[in-house]
């Protein structure tokens, strides 16, 4: 998309550029307020979580940022002591150039697990970056984050004089557990620090918390928010909306770049026990391999959606003699499948988008989430990922 003047936060101003990481891409990119903003964040629950993730909590517990520091092409993950302190270093660099306190840096890294970063590289190019800093490009911004995406991804929204922008990268490597890939949100509304994570974390478990491409939760997933309050004040409620929207909107963009990808997939599961319920049935069906390889091949195989149902073994309120299944609005389950029906089915699975509806009828609680189909391109690509 091409933003303007209309579209950008007051405050902000960025610097992208290529480390060194990979030849002939960006690999770098510093957002930076004009003051200190108002911050949250939610990270990877990864046991194997990096530097990246364990600093930027740690740095976000005062619930205070000024920049945001992004490495892609590089995770730096499993690297140990020395992992965490080029990570550390990069900080303190970009602290000192920049004249932001080095606690209110957060730092994401995002690529190649078990690499270390080219920290030579990195030292000289980072040399003098406080005089390189212009007026925020998030377009550039989004780029400067992508691995493997084709597309950068960012949406934007305006309240009265506030502006919101979320950019995100991410298209593998997708199972977000209390986390989500790469996000990063930037508004010059004035949010209190106590309401900011009220409306954010709820948000992020609706939105990048339901969507899944492959079943692998990654070891750097953050998401993160500044608020630097210099457009005011705002409603809350009208702001709690616009963020939801972007942040929907930017998961609908993750689904349909995911890596292979040829179809995004919506499930929604309603009339179950709790919203915990509704989601991990939908979960089941998004993630399920022979659910994703028969929307790809738009074979009407809905019998593979009650096997997935039937997965969730210890939700053992679910009874299959209460349970509807649908596409679109052609209900497949109870009723035993025509020609006709089955005919009708391929069609829909055919479409770029594909829309499945589970009512267990056992409750009152509903859960909607988002993936993508499987093909023979996520193979190409993830075979050979790091060379």
């Amino acid at each position: 998309m091409q933003l303007t003047n209309f579209d950008i936060p007051k405050g902000f101003s960025s610097f992208v550029t290529n480390l060194g990481i990979k030849d002939n891409t960006d690999d770098f990119v510093l957002v930076k307020s004009e003051v200190p903003c108002v911050a949250d964040g939610v990270f990877t629950q990864s046991l194997f979580a990096g530097p990246s993730v364990t600093i930027s909590r740690r740095n976000l517990q005062d619930a205070q940022a000024q920049g945001i520091i992004v490495i892609s092409k590089n995770a730096n993950v499993a690297n140990g002591a020395i992992g965490v302190a080029d990570a550390e270093e990069i900080i303190q660099l970009v602290a000192t150039e920049t004249g932001i306190a080095a606690q209110d840096i957060v730092i994401a890294s995002t690529g190649v697990i078990g690499r270390r970063y080219p920290i030579e590289k990195i030292r000289g190019n980072l040399s003098g970056i406080g005089t390189k800093l212009t007026t925020v490009d998030f377009e550039k911004a989004a780029v400067g984050i992508m691995t493997t995406d084709t597309v950068p991804k960012l949406a934007t929204r305006q309240i009265g004089n506030v502006k919101l922008i979320g950019i995100a990268k991410g298209v593998g490597m997708i199972e977000p557990n209390m986390a989500t890939l790469l996000a990063f949100f930037f508004t010059d509304a004035a949010i209190p620090k106590d309401v900011l994570p009220a409306i954010f974390r709820p948000i992020i478990d609706k939105t990048f918390n339901c969507l899944s491409v492959d079943t692998d939760t990654s070891t750097s997933d953050s998401a993160v928010i500044l608020a630097n309050g210099l457009a005011g004040e705002v409603s809350q409620q009208e702001f709690t909306q616009a963020l939801q929207e972007i942040a929907h909107e930017l998961v609908l963009k993750i689904a349909q770049d995911a890596e292979g990808a040829t179809k995004v997939i919506e499930i929604t599961v309603d009339s179950a026990i709790d919203y915990a319920q509704a989601k991990r049935v939908a979960k089941a069906i998004v993630n399920s391999l022979l659910v994703k390889t028969a929307i790809y091949g738009a074979d009407p195989n809905w019998g593979r959606v009650a096997m997935a149902i039937g997965k969730c073994e210890h939700d053992k309120e679910i009874n299959q003699e209460k349970v509807q299944i649908r596409f679109d609005d052609i209900q497949v389950y109870p009723y035993a499948s025509s020609d006709e029906k089955l005919e009708q089915l391929q069609k829909i699975m055919s479409k770029e988008k594909v829309n499945i509806h589970v009512s267990l009828n056992i409750g009152e609680a509903a859960a909607t989430v988002w993936g993508c189909d499987l093909s023979e391109g996520y193979i190409d690509i993830n075979g050979k990922y790091s060379t």
